[in-house]
């Protein structure tokens, strides 16, 4: 089953990447799998019961953000699922792609000057190249309300 796979971390920047994922599923006629990935590797050095307790609390947030994913998707008549994943960001997209055999994967695009990117320009494009040639899966970069076809 193709399908595509949408990354999604929750707030205002993340609108314009499920609005494209929507878009994109209405053109090519496939799933969306919206993604939330539970990291808790900054969590390292803290203690364990801490670090269930978070774990718990960005599960639940992560459900609540897929929630609204997947209800903009079902009113416009979209077939879309929500799936949480934990562990390393890239593998866990890369693992998604490939149990889904997705044939796009949608990234936000960091903003210069936006505050709370994850990932700097140069360092989405090596993390692109690495997801693309892992998965398969084309990279759709989402900026703004545009959507990039290519990575560069």
């Amino acid at each position: 089953m193709a399908g595509i796979v949408c990354a999604i971390r929750g707030g205002p920047y993340s609108r314009p990447t499920i609005e494209k994922s929507i878009s994109l599923s209405i053109e090519k006629g496939q799933k969306i799998f919206f993604l939330y990935i539970v990291n808790l590797e900054f969590l390292s050095n803290a203690l364990h019961a801490n670090i269930q307790i978070m774990e718990e609390e960005l599960r639940e947030m992560g459900e609540f953000i897929l929630l609204l994913a997947t209800e903009s998707a079902k009113a416009k008549n979209v077939t879309a699922e929500g799936v949480i994943r934990k562990g390393k960001v890239i593998e866990e997209i890369v693992a998604q792609c490939k149990e889904v055999d997705a044939d796009y994967i949608l990234l936000g695009k960091p903003q210069m000057g936006q505050s709370g990117n994850v990932l700097n320009i140069g360092t989405m494009d090596a993390f692109a190249d690495r997801i693309e040639e892992a998965s398969g899966a084309k990279v759709v970069y989402v900026e703004g309300n545009d959507a990039e076809e290519s990575k560069k």
